[in-house]
């Protein structure tokens, strides 16, 4: 049995990746789980698959948990943990770094939905992959597709070419999205997705990263990658090579079917839970330009991605405080990107960073965002 220790296991990728491993109990052993929060869930979580630890982020009563299952200090340590074969990083923001960077240290396989990491520290964790020669197999819909499509090709793509739904707001007339409100934001059209997400995808800051995400984990100049719209998120992305062939990935929008092919590639397996396309309904793929105009946090994101160095932390940091506060209704929907530019205006760069750089750099944005908020009141 593979031994799995997830990390983020009550978030939108956690719950989905154990409802993958319900259906395949003779296959998957879950050796750790971690959150941050909701203990009450991580607590359900832990008595239904019996891991040998757990770790929370707001603590855990040792005396609650099953036993057998132990707390301890780090979502590291769960790393650590004996007969673990794949580390599935699920969680938000820059706390799947540590644990990424430990996995691959050690030879571990890690399944990553947590692009944040990749953002921030894109050479860091690229180069200890190829010291180790340890994958990073991706999670997200775009990546994986991409990752899929270039399988057993010898050749270096000509292109490579995201797909975005657009979000909630692809046609609100932009005088609106100012007065959008949270509950609005929320209301993805094609996919179900986590809170932070869903906004990122609303300005296209999701998309963005995926860029940034796909120049790292494949190679690939910036240049090279393209982003289209693609309001139905039947194709998740395209390849496009030399001949001009364009190879492209296709299926439901369900993040379990991505999750799936990571935590058994190579193997493809059936699973009756998931849902397939109809060909016989009718079925109409729509693909359009991407205006800037209504998604600047898209070429402003993308602009910190190509100047690296501590500026993608940067980016990171302040666009996660800023839709913390736009859910709290602290903020517009259009002070997002505002805010995140004058945080990378005001970053003072470190052109190579260390880790604990690049964490510095991401705790610093976030107090920076906080305080141009605060010297509004």
């Amino acid at each position: 049995m593979k031994g799995i220790v997830l990390l983020g296991s009550t978030g939108s990728i956690g719950r989905q990746t154990l409802e993958v491993l319900r259906a395949f109990p003779q296959e998957f052993r879950v050796r750790g789980l971690a959150a941050n929060t909701s203990r009450e869930l991580l607590l359900r979580q832990a008595w239904e698959t019996r891991p040998e630890a757990v770790w929370c982020g707001d603590g855990l009563d040792a005396n609650a948990l099953p036993p057998g299952t132990r707390c301890v200090d780090s979502m590291e340590d769960l790393v650590l943990l004996p007969d673990v074969h794949l580390v599935v990083v699920a969680t938000v923001g820059l706390s799947g770094l540590k644990p990424t960077l430990a996995s691959l240290r050690r030879g571990i396989p890690v399944a990553l939905a947590n692009k944040e990491t990749i953002v921030s520290a894109g050479p860091l964790v690229m180069a200890e992959s190829a010291r180790t020669g340890t994958p990073i197999l991706p999670i997200d819909s775009e990546p994986s597709a991409i990752w899929q499509c270039l399988l057993g090709e010898k050749q270096e793509p000509s292109r490579l070419i995201l797909t975005a739904s657009g979000g909630a707001f692809r046609t609100r007339p932009l005088h609106e999205l100012a007065t959008v409100t949270p509950e609005e934001a929320l209301r993805h059209p094609t996919w179900k997705m986590g809170k932070k997400i869903t906004i990122d995808s609303a300005t296209l800051m999701n998309k963005a990263f995926e860029v940034i995400e796909a120049h790292w984990l494949f190679g690939i100049p910036w240049e090279r990658i393209a982003v289209v719209l693609h309001p139905q998120s039947i194709v998740h992305s395209m390849v496009e090579f030399a001949d001009g062939s364009v190879k492209a990935q296709l299926g439901v929008p369900d993040m379990r079917i991505p999750i799936q092919y990571a935590l058994f590639y190579p193997r493809r397996m059936p699973n009756a839970s998931l849902p397939r396309l109809d060909f016989c309904s009718p079925l109409t793929l729509v693909f359009e330009p991407l205006d800037t105009h209504r998604y600047p946090s898209f070429p402003l994101a993308l602009e910190a991605g190509k100047r690296g160095g501590t500026f993608p932390a940067v980016l990171n940091g302040a666009d996660e405080v800023a839709v913390a506060l736009f859910l709290q209704r602290r903020i517009a929907f259009t002070d997002i990107p505002i805010l995140v530019q004058r945080a990378l205006e005001a970053h003072n760069p470190i052109p190579n960073p260390s880790v604990e750089d690049i964490v510095e750099a991401d705790a610093w944005a976030r107090r920076e965002v906080l305080r141009m908020v605060e010297a509004r009141r």
